[in-house]
């Protein structure tokens, strides 16, 4: 391939910069006869830090600037966290690559040292994710939720400043800055499902851009990619967003490709939770029927209920 430049487009925070650094060093090691440099972009989602995102229009806020970089040119790539990306995907645009996926569960960071089932009761935990919040509460319904928004450096601090018992967050972010040491219980699933894409990077690309796509190819790892597009054709159906707790992991063994899916009232009074397995190759038409197995039980009720108060 010849040289050139490319670009990656990208959020300014600590994590952001670390993965859209991964991806460039990956380029790099690739192909490097290319130069390849960042340029950060102020998303929506950055700026506006004193709402829950339910409040402010969901998961698009932190890509839709990116995107537009992308569609009008300014840059050639854009790197996202998967959990991020709206179940839509702009018309032009598409998944370009899906690296290897991190750990994608949560995980707990206490101040006393306790796991979640030995927090007092009443404890003030923070987290502005419903999916994290819904699900702490069906497991202990005793908890204080606190609203908490901010870059994971920002979310740490406040666990003292804000007098916090406990916060809940990524297990990628954490251990892609080398804070591994700070946590204090990994969630098992059946406590906390993760999000969709958790754990996983987004390349995004245009779509009639050939140059782009081979330079990103190596970078896909077909495994991984499969997984996510299953919980995202799952999330797709449920046209989930972040007004509504909504939860699915898949993972691919010798059965072929499980798929676990949770849809939850606000204050985990109500979960619907399935498992589906079906072949590795057909992971999304798997999210497809897992979705529509959730509906048959009663998820579309909540979601429509969950969705109308938003609107208020």
């Amino acid at each position: 391939m010849a040289g050139g430049t490319v670009t990656i487009g990208t959020r300014g925070s600590q994590l952001a910069l670390w993965q859209a650094n991964w991806v460039k060093n990956a380029i790099s090691g690739h192909h490097p006869e290319i130069t390849v440099e960042l340029a950060i972009i102020k998303t929506r989602g950055d700026k506006i830090l004193d709402v829950p995102l339910a409040k402010v229009g969901g998961k698009g806020l932190f890509v839709k600037e990116i995107e537009e970089a992308l569609l009008d040119g300014r840059i050639d790539l854009a790197v996202h966290s998967m959990k991020d990306m709206p179940a839509d995907i702009p018309h032009g645009l598409c998944i370009g690559a899906i690296p290897e996926r991190e750990e994608p569960r949560d995980v707990l960071i206490t101040r006393s040292g306790r796991p979640l089932d030995q927090l007092k009761k009443g404890s003030r935990v923070g987290t502005s994710s419903l999916r994290r919040s819904a699900q702490l509460l069906h497991a202990r319904p005793d908890l204080t939720i606190v609203p908490l928004r901010g870059n994971l450096d920002t979310r740490l601090k406040k666990l003292a400043s804000e007098s916090l018992d406990a916060i809940v967050l990524a297990a990628a972010g954490i251990r892609r800055l080398g804070l591994a040491d700070r946590i204090t219980q990994t969630l098992d699933e059946s406590i906390m499902l993760p999000a969709v894409g958790q754990g996983a990077l987004c390349i995004e690309t245009r779509e009639k851009d050939p140059r782009i796509a081979s330079v990103v190819a190596a970078l896909d790892d077909l495994p991984t990619r499969r997984v996510v597009m299953g919980e995202r054709a799952f999330l797709n159906r449920l046209e989930g967003g972040c007004q509504v707790p909504i939860a699915g992991h898949g993972h691919i063994d010798e059965k072929g490709y499980t798929l676990t899916g949770l849809v939850c009232d606000v204050d985990g009074s109500h979960q619907i939770k399935q498992a589906l397995t079906g072949p590795e190759a057909g992971s999304e038409k798997v999210g497809l029927e897992l979705a529509e197995a959730l509906l048959a039980e009663g998820a579309g009720e909540i979601l429509e209920r969950l969705n109308a108060d938003a609107k208020q």
